[in-house]
């Protein structure tokens, strides 16, 4: 484990430092899903749930309860079974659970019925995330049904449930040293994978081969997946924001764009990086790649400490506006294409988003109403971009199908901002210069 038990616990008595008195706090890991009949999805656990234990297993169940006498954080975990283990894997079992991962005390998950009610009960309140885990809230609510049932007896039910998600995913928002650490691996891994994508393509490849070669170096550095299924869209499948069918064939003239990055034990990277195929870009694709490249320049100024959210999406709306006004691709004052939105039809998306257990994070955007205001420890990804779709008849047609996105991830410190993800070439000169450098080595007779 990249992050350690002692920085587990941590997490573990920062959130119930912050929990009411009297109080427990609940939390499932997982579930399996199956992927057909006889076989399942690769297992990844729940990001809240491995935020605090670090407990890589389904079938398991999390109680911190502040304050009580035989140990506050308490694990429901599957039994160890030397047979299942033969088909299935290892288990830690309640030993592990303890001297591995940090419990205080550990049962079967078996046992959870009769042994978790009554650490519920005489309780104020529940914090649990009701609505993200369904089979888990009848169980959860069945629970509670049956210690008001027994009122009449003395017993006595929670009175109030209170949102966990809401502590927790704040504290998510603040990236420690050591997840920093892992999250730069991350990146570092990633960017190796697309500047092999770079140095590998060549017209006639399928979209397909070069996901290959992002996966293969993704596992290479001991990735287990990627963080979100890999976008590699050559041609006007650029001008599809979500496009992930990676199957046509890269012709001669067309960009790339790659949006991929690995995952680490559990924290994600998330790079984009558009390049053309054949080494060169032509005239129209590099007026618009450098347009999008002042953009996120002009994107990174605008993140620090003291900054908000929003500064550098606005940013970036700003330098794309008035650079497509400049191009001719679109018409009028850019204060009012930017008031109207005139610029949606090229540019439909937000800059950025937090990144971290999950590519696209966990973490208010506006808090009171206003947008927040960046901190040290944040970790957000820059992304503007251009989108021609191929039958936009208001441009001309050697403008048509060109679609560009530039990706870094970014880290707010306490002196401004560091870029994750800088091992990637980004300028446009940089990137010819890699590839033909490939192609040149590739010609070379061994």
């Amino acid at each position: 484990m990249r992050i350690s038990k002692q920085e587990y616990a941590r997490r573990r008595k920062a959130l119930m430092s912050q929990m009411e008195p009297g109080s427990i706090a609940i939390l499932p890991a997982a579930p399996v899903h199956a992927r057909n009949r006889d076989t399942e999805y690769p297992y990844r656990q729940d990001s809240d749930f491995q935020y605090l234990t670090g407990f890589p297993e389904p079938e398991a169940v999390m109680a911190l309860i502040p304050g009580r006498e035989h140990g506050e954080y308490v694990l429901f975990c599957r039994e160890k079974d030397v047979e299942r283990e033969l088909w299935d894997g290892y288990r830690a079992g309640q030993t592990g659970a303890v001297a591995d991962y940090g419990a205080d005390d550990a049962f079967p998950i078996a046992d959870i019925d009769d042994i978790l009610p009554g650490l519920i009960e005489g309780r104020e309140r529940v914090y649990y995330a009701l609505g993200a885990n369904h089979e888990f809230d009848m169980q959860l609510t069945g629970w509670i049904q049956a210690i008001r049932s027994k009122t009449r007896l003395g017993a006595e039910p929670p009175k109030e449930f209170v949102a966990l998600d809401h502590l927790l995913h704040d504290m998510r928002l603040y990236k420690s040293a050591a997840e920093v650490r892992v999250m730069q691996a991350a990146a570092d891994i990633s960017a190796e994978a697309h500047v092999r994508a770079m140095q590998a393509c060549r017209p006639g490849m399928y979209e397909y081969q070069l996901e290959a070669e992002l996966q293969y170096t993704f596992m290479r550095h001991g990735s287990r997946a990627p963080a979100y299924s890999s976008i590699v869209a050559a041609g006007v499948n650029a001008c599809i924001l979500h496009y992930t069918e990676n199957t046509a064939q890269i012709r001669d003239g067309d960009l790339v764009l790659i949006d991929a990055g690995c995952e680490l034990d559990c924290y994600a990277s998330d790079i984009t990086r558009t390049f053309p195929a054949n080494g060169r870009f032509s005239p129209e694709q590099r007026a618009i790649y450098d347009l999008v490249l002042r953009a996120q320049a002009a994107a990174f100024e605008a993140i620090g400490p003291g900054r908000t959210w929003n500064e550098a999406h606005d940013a970036t709306v700003r330098v794309i506006t008035e650079g497509l006004v400049e191009l001719g691709l679109l018409a009028g004052d850019p204060e009012e294409l930017i008031a109207s939105g005139g610029y949606r039809p090229f540019y439909m998306h937000r800059a950025g988003h937090w990144l971290g257990m999950d590519v696209h994070d966990v973490g208010e955007y506006r808090v009171g109403g206003e947008w927040r205001v960046l901190e040290p420890g944040m970790v957000m990804t820059v992304e503007p971009g251009i989108y021609i779709a191929p039958d936009n008849q208001q441009v001309a047609a050697r403008w048509r199908g060109i679609g560009i996105r530039i990706e870094d991830d970014v880290l707010v410190t306490r002196d401004g901002h560091q870029i994750l993800t800088g091992k990637v070439p980004r300028e446009a000169d940089e990137i010819e210069a890699l590839m033909a450098a490939a192609r040149t080595a590739a010609s070379v007779p061994a």
